[in-house]
C-alpha cells in the first residue's frame, strides 16, 4: 500500500539549477502529495521527472484567482498539497505567501521542507559580511522608483540581496552606485550550473563590465554595507553649531548636531557656548 501523507500544505524547495540539488525528502513529498501547485507546469514537470513522481500539477502563480486559492484550501483537507516554484525556495520573490496565510487562517497543516535558496547560495559566495542582511527581490524597471526604493536603504548598515536580469544589470549597478556610493558588491549568475560565476569589485566597475555584455541566467547582485564613517572634525562640528544656533537655542542646536554627527551632546553644548561668546 502506497504510504500516504497528513493533508495540508507542503512547501517544497526545488533546485536552483543542478537537478542532484532536490533533496531527498522533497522528492518523495513530490512523489506522495495528491497535487502539486506549481509556477510553470513545462518547468516543474522537468523536476518531476527526476523525482520520479506522477502526480498531478495545477498552475499557481502571482495572477491566481481567489477561487483557485480557495479550491486548493478546501482540497487540503482531505488531501496533501505541495507548493513548488519554478526554482528555489517558494515565496522568496515568487508567489505563495498568500495561499500559506489563508491555510493557517483556516487550521489547516502547514510544513516547509528547507532546501535551495539563489539569495542565500550568493551571499555565500560573495565574500561580502553575512551577519546582517536585507533581502530586496527585483528593483522596480522606471529610474525613478528604483531611485525612491535604493534611498529607502541606503543608510542601512546591512548587505543588500537583490535579483536582476541581464538587460537590466548594467544600469541597475549604476543606480545603486549613485544612491548607495560605490560600494563593494559581488553578481552571480548561474548559480549551480555549469557556467556558474560570480564577479565581484565595486558597483561602478561591475556596472561597466556588463555594460556592452548584458549577462545571461539568473542573476543575483549582493551590495555590501556602508564603510564606517569618518568622524566629524572640530571644523565640521563648529560650522555644524553654528548654522543649527542660528535657528534653534543653543541647547536644542547642541542636540540636533549631536545626532547628526555623532558627537557627545555635553560637549557640543559647552562649546556651542564658547562659539555664542
Amino acid at each position: 500500500m502506497k504510504p500516504s501523507l497528513e493533508p495540508g500544505l507542503y512547501i517544497v524547495a526545488g533546485p536552483i539549477g543542478n537537478l542532484a540539488d532536490l533533496t531527498p525528502r522533497a522528492a518523495e513529498i513530490l512523489r506522495l502529495a495528491d497535487v502539486i501547485a506549481v509556477e510553470d507546469t513545462r518547468v516543474s514537470a522537468k523536476l518531476l521527472r527526476h523525482a520520479g513522481s506522477d502526480r498531478p500539477m495545477v498552475p499557481y502563480h502571482d495572477h491566481s484567482s481567489d477561487t483557485l486559492r480557495a479550491r486548493l484550501l478546501e482540497r487540503m483537507v482531505n488531501e496533501s498539497v505541495a507548493l513548488l516554484s519554478d526554482a528555489g525556495t517558494p515565496l522568496i520573490s515568487d508567489p505563495g505567501y498568500k495561499l500559506v496565510r489563508d491555510a493557517r487562517a483556516a487550521g489547516r497543516f502547514v510544513t516547509s521542507l528547507p532546501g535551495p535558496s539563489a539569495a542565500i547560495t550568493a551571499l555565500t559566495l560573495s565574500g561580502l559580511p553575512t551577519d546582517r542582511f536585507l533581502f530586496m527581490g527585483f528593483l522596480p524597471a522606471k529610474a525613478k522608483a528604483r531611485a525612491d526604493a535604493l534611498a529607502e536603504v541606503s543608510a542601512l548598515r546591512a548587505t543588500l540581496i537583490f535579483y536582476e536580469s541581464g538587460p537590466r544589470l548594467s544600469a541597475s549597478l549604476a543606480a545603486m552606485a549613485e544612491a548607495l556610493g560605490d560600494r563593494d558588491a559581488a553578481v552571480s549568475r548561474e548559480i549551480s550550473k555549469t557556467f556558474e560565476e560570480t564577479v565581484t569589485g565595486p558597483l561602478s566597475a561591475l556596472s561597466t563590465r556588463y555594460a556592452d555584455a548584458p549577462p545571461k541566467g539568473e542573476i543575483v547582485v549582493i551590495v555590501g554595507p556602508p564603510g564606517e564613517a569618518e568622524p566629524a572634525s572640530e571644523e565640521d562640528a563648529d560650522a555644524a553649531l553654528l548654522e543649527a544656533m542660528e535657528r534653534l537655542p543653543v541647547s536644542k542646536a547642541a542636540g540636533e548636531v549631536a545626532k547628526k554627527l555623532g558627537l557627545d551632546r555635553r560637549e557640543l553644548y559647552a562649546r556651542a557656548m564658547i562659539l555664542k561668546g
